[in-house]
């Protein structure tokens, strides 16, 4: 198991070495870091930015780690600047593209939200992943489970599902199999490893 609580395997893809772990990783469970115009560290978070790229695990400790012991200079073999509010910038990047690509789902008709839409989803087995906010209401979201080998996002606050339905607020939500929720889960994975704390809530329910 590699950190943020992902299972490596064989169809994870190419690896890359974490600068603070050392260890090698997916791709898809690591931060893509590149040297901007001005020297300064940008975080690549869709692994697309030209230049030599140096890659950090998706977990809050290995992101402070790598910050504070200026790792970033030596895997991208040159000087650079490291922003103070770096490992806040990766997380609300992240955050940012997995509202993104579940409001691409909901267009695309792969995503409800709403306690009775998303329980008819999961009545009807339509429904393959259920999100819910984590500073949503522990007993309300106790009424719906997990979907049978389906998959669990419980890490974004309720103004971020909201933004991904053009919502105030959204607690329950939904997507069906196939489309983007292979995409939504990766992505939310990083996010998680990001955001988490070690006793498994969010470290900035509310925000």
């Amino acid at each position: 198991m590699s950190r943020g609580g992902r299972h490596k395997s064989r169809e994870d893809g190419p690896e890359r070495k974490c600068l603070a772990t050392g260890e090698r990783e997916p791709k898809s469970g690591l931060i893509r870091f590149v040297a901007g115009p001005d020297g300064q560290v940008v975080p690549d978070i869709a692994g697309k930015l030209p230049g030599r790229g140096a890659y950090v695990a998706a977990d809050r400790d290995a992101l402070a780690v790598a910050v504070k012991k200026k790792l970033f200079a030596r895997g991208l073999k040159t000087q650079v600047s490291v922003p103070d509010d770096l490992v806040d910038q990766v997380e609300a990047q992240l955050a940012r593209r997995v509202v993104d690509l579940i409001s691409l789902a909901r267009k695309s008709g792969d995503a409800v939200a709403g306690y009775e839409k998303v329980k008819t989803w999961l009545d009807t087995e339509r429904a393959r992943v259920l999100i819910q906010a984590s500073d949503g209401s522990d007993r309300g979201k106790s009424k719906l489970s997990t979907p049978h080998y389906g998959r669990y996002i419980g890490w974004i606050t309720a103004d971020e599902l909201g933004r991904a339905f053009g919502r105030q607020t959204v607690i329950h939500a939904a997507l069906a199999s196939g489309g983007l929720g292979p995409r939504v889960v990766e992505e939310a994975q990083r996010l998680k490893g990001v955001r988490m704390t070690s006793d498994g809530t969010a470290r900035r329910e509310g925000r």
